[in-house]
């Protein structure tokens, strides 16, 4: 009952607004977009939207004073007496008249350096106004493509009936439309509770945007702003190492209130700065206004063009505040001649400042959805919406929504199905896919002739797989069912393995999932897999160097995994293995074919006779548990989706225990623990930190299997973004331990600040790596690396490549070598 009385009196509040609406031009007759329109001192507020169309809400009938105020154009103040429900009021708004009194430009006495060193002196005063408050928040988001292709390197681009419903011959057309609306409590520096009162996505019936609040502060009093990177804030305080700026001119608001409007421009194109204007109130040394631009490589971000970030601010005489009303991200992209393009604006509107809250007014929580949230029809959005749409959103919404009563019907979806589940004499080589989207169900063939699982090693020689996967969903609760079977076959050794594998996931609340797998293959006596397939078929075919060492692998494992706290993930993992030794089978080679070998024993590369280790079997039981302190997390009615909160390391724990071996020796224990943390330095880069340590008890003659490996690499070839988890020189083996181990991973990334500063090597819009590596075992002396190089290196936009001086040391022996990142190799392995 409570729930019905205030959705009623929502409703009712709703349709006592009086509402003013109208088309803002140019003394030409433009269209004038995203003007801010409001009442004078409250804090009602829209835009208008890109036709120069607006509507008004009001709260009270009766004299009104509405301002509309636009960067280039004279503010309007206009009192209007609206006596029906309905106003309209179209405005002509004239271009502002700048004066600039006669100045003598004097590199030391900059009239702009003066305001902005005012206005950094006062950042903390001001931004202190707005340090909390509630507010009703709404956006609208929508991304464009132009020129998308119906090939792309000879694959067809499928984006799916829904995306691509509103495209035309040309491929241009609209991707991606929604909007929000909802209710934010905030406290500075990144306190949230967002409430989402009505989410909407066209031609999408679920609607649950991503348009929120939480994802769209961006503060200019903060010393920097965070994109992909850091952007410094053109009144950081550190802003003049950055900046130059210049006051083009003054104005007077509809309040009399002198404001300059000052040129920013960057000292050096390649640091992480803006460019554009900040407008500047006299006196008090608020932020007015702010437009500026972000070219991508200025954000590491290659593809992006360009990306523009305006923001409005209003003032109450009440309570003497400048408050943000209206924000617009705006970004240009492309590549192989496609370009994207897109626009979030955002309306703050209803701001109330408390002087403070009360303790548990913010929790993990960061955003929730009422319930029904994306069922609320047109005549609700028609009332509410601060942004009128464009006759090309209008059309969108139509259009996709239409369709989307049509493909979701069972007749038209098997219709859809039947056309790509055709099968054909060539599937049986290359493979086929089966789908039933009515009952949401899919089954996936690989096919005989499965190049991505083809590879190369010396136990197996050329090998290739195949196998066979059905799933099974359900979007609403979030459960899921896979059921998987691979065969793999080596030629050298004719031998067929095969493994499957059942996962069953619960819900999408706290992912709890079973799996169930077991059968035959080949392993690493590292189960990190340090050495890629792809990597050490290159190095055995092309160099004669088998650095992957392999074991023959009879298991059978059961695993639960299960979000057991905001944050807590727990895993326990129970299995059978039966473990035998491998031998070389072939000699092949394309280059070097005079030259050996080494043998698959990791311990003997000369001895190709005796193995490692002696078959055996036994169980294991594995205990583990990441606890992400701090995690935040958005509730959706078909989810929980969680975000690491970056302000606290990750630590990993686990416990180990083999039991019930072929023989008492091969039983042990093993505890381990990880912190993981990255660190950032302002705008000065990141330092991430990787910390392990652990230790064996009763494991005096386990197998060699079972020792704990650490991640070398002697291929010279990096595949991860970051070095944090590999041994940059070290033998993979060398270090292998039954005992205490500790190791450590430091790496910086400057994010461009010495490299952007370096004439020249500026050019290349790289970043600097600096790194440190450490392991300690007992009985041995310590091994160390220190690393310094560049990453973000590529042609033009692909920036793919990483390149790394290395210095190692252990026992006297010191080594020296250089490590190519190849970033795309993540995704080709």
């Amino acid at each position: 009952m409570k729930k019905h009385y205030l959705l009623a009196l929502l409703f009712f509040s709703i349709s006592h607004f009086s509402q003013i609406k109208g088309t803002i031009t140019d003394e030409k007759g433009n269209p004038l977009p995203f003007v801010s329109v409001f009442e004078e001192n409250t804090y009602s507020s829209t835009t208008s939207n890109e036709q120069g169309v607006y509507q008004l809400n009001v709260k009270k009938l009766g004299q009104n004073k509405i301002i509309f105020q636009y960067l280039g154009f004279k503010t309007q103040k206009i009192d209007v007496a609206p006596e029906a429900k309905t106003l309209t009021l179209n405005v002509k708004m004239l271009e502002e008249s700048f004066t600039l009194n006669e100045v003598i430009i004097d590199p030391k006495n900059n009239p702009a350096n003066a305001i902005i060193k005012s206005a950094i002196a006062n950042r903390k005063e001001n931004s202190e106004k707005t340090a909390r408050y509630t507010a009703d928040f709404y956006s609208k988001g929508m991304f464009k493509v132009k020129d998308l292709p119906k090939k792309l390197f000879g694959q067809k681009v499928d984006l799916g009936a829904d995306m691509a419903s509103n495209l035309d011959s040309t491929g241009t057309g609209i991707l991606y439309l929604s909007e929000t609306l909802s209710k934010i409590t905030f406290e500075k520096p990144n306190k949230i509770k967002e409430k989402i009162i009505a989410s909407k996505i066209s031609g999408n019936n679920r609607g649950y945007s991503y348009n929120t609040a939480s994802l769209s502060t961006y503060d200019f009093y903060e010393n920097t702003l965070e994109f992909s990177i850091n952007i410094i804030s053109p009144i950081a305080f550190n802003a003049f190492n950055y900046y130059t700026y210049t006051l083009e001119g003054t104005f007077f608001d509809e309040n009399n209130q002198q404001i300059n409007k000052i040129k920013v421009k960057p000292k050096r194109d390649k640091e992480p700065v803006f460019e554009g204007y900040i407008y500047i109130v006299e006196d008090s040394f608020a932020i007015y206004a702010v437009d500026v631009d972000i070219p991508g490589y200025r954000m590491k971000q290659e593809f992006t063009e360009k990306m523009n970030l305006k923001q409005t601010f209003t003032y109450n005489q009440k309570n003497k505040i400048w408050s943000k009303n209206s924000q617009t991200l705006a970004f240009n992209a492309g590549a192989f001649g496609i370009k994207f393009s897109g626009q979030f604006n955002y309306i703050y509107s209803n701001y109330e400042f408390p002087s403070s809250f009360e303790k548990k007014t913010f929790g993990n929580e960061i955003v929730a959805f009422e319930l029904n949230a994306n069922k609320k029809d047109d005549s609700f959005w028609n009332e509410i919406r601060p942004i009128p749409l464009t006759i090309e959103e209008s059309t969108d919404y139509v259009k996709k929504d239409s369709l989307l009563t049509i493909r979701k019907s069972q007749k038209y979806i098997d219709s859809v199905d039947a056309k790509n589940n055709k099968f054909k004499i060539l599937d049986i080589m290359m493979g086929y896919d089966y789908k039933n989207t009515f009952k949401s169900r899919s089954f996936e063939y690989k096919g005989l002739l499965d190049l991505t699982s083809a590879s190369f090693n010396t136990v197996q020689g050329l090998n290739i797989g195949s196998g066979f996967t059905f799933k099974k969903w359900n979007e609403e609760n979030g459960k899921s069912t896979t059921i998987n079977t691979d065969v793999n076959y080596g030629f050298s050794e004719e031998r067929l393995r095969v493994t499957g594998n059942f996962t069953h996931r619960f819900n999408s609340i706290n992912y709890a999932t079973l799996s169930v797998s077991g059968g035959t293959k080949v392993a690493q006596f590292n189960n990190a897999n340090p050495i890629s397939k792809l990597i050490n078929s290159v190095s055995s075919l092309f160099f004669k160097d088998n650095y992957m060492k392999l074991y023959n692998l009879e298991f059978a494992q059961i695993n639960y995994v299960q979000d057991i706290a905001n944050g807590v993930n727990l895993n326990a993992k129970l299995g059978y293995e039966q473990r035998k030794p491998l031998f070389n089978t072939t000699d092949y080679s394309f280059f070097k074919r005079d030259d050996s070998y080494s043998s698959n024993n990791p311990l003997l590369p000369n001895d190709f006779t005796t193995s490692a280790f002696e078959k055996h079997n036994l169980f294991k039981a594995t205990l583990g548990a990441r606890i992400n302190f701090g995690n935040k997390y958005i509730s959706r009615p078909d989810g929980r989706y969680n975000f690491k909160d970056d302000k606290y390391p990750t630590v990993l724990l686990a416990f180990e225990k083999a039991f019930a071996g072929s023989e008492k020796k091969y039983e042990f224990e093993r505890i381990g623990a990880a912190v993981q943390y990255d660190l950032p330095i302002g705008n000065k880069g990141i330092l991430g930190m990787n910390f392990k340590a652990g230790k064996f008890f009763n494991a005096e003659n386990i197998s060699f299997i079972d020792y704990r490996h650490f991640n070398g690499n002697q291929t010279h070839i990096g595949q991860a973004d970051r070095y944090l988890n590999v041994f940059n020189l070290m033998p993979y083996y060398s270090n292998s331990t039954n005992n205490s181990y500790f190791e450590a991973h430091l790496e910086h990334n400057d994010q461009g600040f010495i490299m952007n500063k370096i004439p020249l090597l500026n050019l290349l819009k790289s970043t600097m790596n600096i790194g440190f590596h450490a392991l300690a075992i007992p009985d041995r002396k310590p091994y160390s690396e220190f690393t310094v190089g560049l990453d973000n290196l590529g042609f033009g936009k692909f920036k793919l490549f990483r390149l790394d001086y290395v210095h190692s040391y252990q026992s006297g022996i010191e080594q020296n070598g250089i490590v190519l990142g190849i970033k795309i190799l993540n995704v080709l392995d």
